[in-house]
């Protein structure tokens, strides 16, 4: 379900609210994502609230932050928390992360971490039953890279049957937002996007020049992205330098880990090469194994 926003506007600034020539913090970086949304203070847990209530289609408020370590009070400890862990005053788990280069296997690690928040609830007792299992929802807002080959902002899963499309009707919801859809709903009018584009669309360009213009619409049209705002443009002036030295740190470890990823796919490409060319030459499979290192279910598909 999709809602359209109806938050009346609650703030009105007329020029740009970080001012012309201010360096935005681009909200899609980890550290400062979980900054904005992980405070102690009513616009931070309003702004999660709005959020969360666009993305999964109704509205809820966010009760509590899971307690973590490190603690969230220190921007400077945020970047080692995986992501924002929160309950909804139902009591409802709610995960919300936001991956700057997602991996290819963004997917399956969705699956694993969506599993893994759903039985984590404590249903241990003589009185508890499985029907006391809250909805749990893990939501993940990909900045990078496009994991569907549609065009859909948003995927909601859940467990069903591919035959028969028919529903298990359980509690486990897996929500992913893929940011780089968002070029042809930031054409739309302000009004005609539903909370979720606006979310998305203040996300993907809030550090763009070009989009100014829209984003300030977007902030003054919706209340709980004002929050987020004016969140953002409190924080200190450590705080910034910290974030920005922080994603210095992480676009270098992301490249670092890029080049490993390509030495190791090159040096899997020429084990499977070599082994193909020892096949050819009649070698026995465990041979090919032990000279190469390959897995024999493997060498034995070439």
């Amino acid at each position: 379900m999709k809602i359209i926003s109806q938050n009346p506007p609650q703030y009105e600034w007329g020029p740009f609210p970080f001012g012309e020539g201010t360096r935005i913090l681009d909200i899609r970086f980890d550290p400062v994502f979980k900054a904005v949304f992980t405070r102690d203070t009513v616009k931070s847990r309003g702004a999660l609230s709005d959020l969360i209530s666009a993305l999964i289609g109704r509205i809820v408020a966010v009760e509590t932050i899971v307690a973590n370590e490190p603690p969230i009070d220190d921007l400077r400890q945020r970047y080692l928390r995986f992501d924002v862990a929160c309950k909804t005053e139902k009591g409802e788990p709610v995960n919300v992360e936001m991956s700057f280069n997602p991996r290819a296997s963004e997917p399956m690690r969705l699956e694993y971490h969506a599993a893994r928040l759903f039985t984590g609830q404590d249903i241990h007792g003589k009185d508890k039953r499985y029907n006391d299992l809250k909805e749990t929802y893990q939501i993940a807002i990909l900045a990078k890279g496009m994991f569907f080959p549609d065009k859909s902002l948003i995927h909601t899963f859940l467990y069903y049957d591919p035959d028969t499309r028919v529903s298990l009707g359980g509690k486990t919801r897996i929500i992913t937002v893929e940011l780089v859809k968002t070029k042809p709903i930031a054409e739309k009018a302000v009004e005609e996007m539903t909370n979720a584009e606006l979310w998305a669309v203040f996300f993907q360009y809030l550090t763009d020049e070009e989009k100014r213009a829209k984003i300030l619409q977007i902030i003054n049209h919706e209340e709980g992205i004002a929050m987020a705002v004016d969140t953002l443009i409190h924080f200190t002036q450590d705080e910034i330098e910290y974030a920005r030295q922080s994603s210095l740190l992480k676009g270098e470890l992301d490249w670092q880990s890029e080049m490993a990823d390509a030495k190791l796919s090159g040096r899997n490409e020429a084990n499977l090469e070599n082994a193909r060319k020892m096949k050819a030459d009649n070698m026995s499979v465990s041979q090919i194994s032990k000279y190469t290192g390959l897995p024999t279910e493997t060498i034995a598909r070439l």
